[in-house]
């Protein structure tokens, strides 16, 4: 078949490789413009769709918007039978769905109607959920809603976070996606309906969501940072008791340990063991990354500033509105 590509995200890349070096003929990809990156957003950065098509000279349109009318010309000129879109960035309107025969299936990352949105892949962490997936379907006006032709399912470990998960899922979705295509080629595709009764939703990411709060369980915590790592960050505040100077930092990995003593009730303080008490249990950190510094050890980061019992952390929202 005659396949047209719509795609921005490295999330993608695997997918649009295996179509490349499969037999179906990919005819055309489309992205997202280039965004200003760098320092002083200086510099635009192509999307990572559009470096692969460079390094294998493959034609690449930057389409600002997708369903302009100039934009349809040249994906009727494609010809193609089939669009696939995978971590594109734009709503695709039914106009240019129609555009192909077979209209148009979707990569999306998780197992329908579970995570529909933006972050399905970080809240199937924060949520503690023990496998994730993915799901190929077609697009519907309603987001994330449409009909479901096949899944790949993946096991979420206590070591994982989002980028382990992200990449593994990447992978997984080769097979399924090709798979998939070679059975609409072949009329023996199967189109099942979402149970609207058990979809749940992962928004896209504000800057409040990666704010640690330190009343909440101590797993819950642990799977809040692996969720978030390395983007955005759950972040927090470290505040020294016997100063007041205090730093924000992020938090990479930290794993789930029994408070020093059962009188250690003051959430988010250090305890005897230098680990921070939550409304359940506490938490050793193990990395972390201080504001405009590099990745640490937690041993480094205490040895550093002289962290001692009774030192604070703070929710940044707290912080942040002045309340320390």
């Amino acid at each position: 078949m005659r396949i047209l590509y719509f795609g921005s995200a490295a999330f993608g890349l695997p997918s649009l490789e295996a179509i490349n070096t499969s037999r179906h003929d990919l005819v055309g990809i489309f992205t997202q413009p280039a965004r200003p990156a760098g320092r002083h957003r200086s510099k635009l950065k192509p999307t990572d769709v559009c470096l692969w098509a460079q390094k294998n000279e493959i034609p690449c349109i930057e389409a600002k918007n997708v369903n302009a009318d100039d934009m349809m010309a040249k994906i009727a000129e494609l010809k193609a039978d089939l669009l696939v879109v995978i971590a594109f960035g734009q709503k695709i309107s039914q106009e240019v769905i129609a555009i192909q025969p077979h209209g148009a299936i979707n990569v999306h990352g998780s197992l329908l109607p579970k995570y529909r949105g933006a972050a399905p892949i970080h809240y199937a962490i924060m949520n503690g959920e023990s496998e994730t997936g993915i799901s190929i379907i077609t697009l519907a006006d309603k987001m994330d809603a449409g009909l479901v032709l096949s899944q790949g399912k993946t096991e979420i470990t206590p070591e994982d976070t989002f980028q382990t998960v992200h990449d593994r899922l990447s992978h997984v979705s080769v097979d399924v996606l090709l798979n998939t295509i070679d059975q609409i080629e072949a009329g023996t595709a199967t189109y099942a309906e979402q149970d609207e009764s058990l979809v749940t939703y992962a928004h896209r990411f504000q800057k409040k969501d990666g704010y640690i709060d330190w009343e909440r369980p101590a797993a819950e915590i642990v799977n809040h940072i692996r969720g978030l790592w390395p983007w955005p960050c759950a972040q927090s505040m470290y505040v020294c008791s016997k100063t007041g100077k205090n730093w924000r930092v992020i938090l990479s990995s930290a794993r789930v340990v029994e408070k020093a003593s059962p009188k250690d009730d003051i959430c988010g303080q250090l305890d005897a063991n230098l680990n921070v008490t939550c409304g359940e249990g506490a938490l050793e950190i193990l990395e972390l990354k201080p504001a405009g510094s590099h990745l640490m050890s937690y041993d480094a980061y205490v040895n550093g500033h002289n962290c001692r019992p009774g030192d604070l952390f703070i929710s940044a929202e707290k912080a942040f509105n002045g309340i320390l």
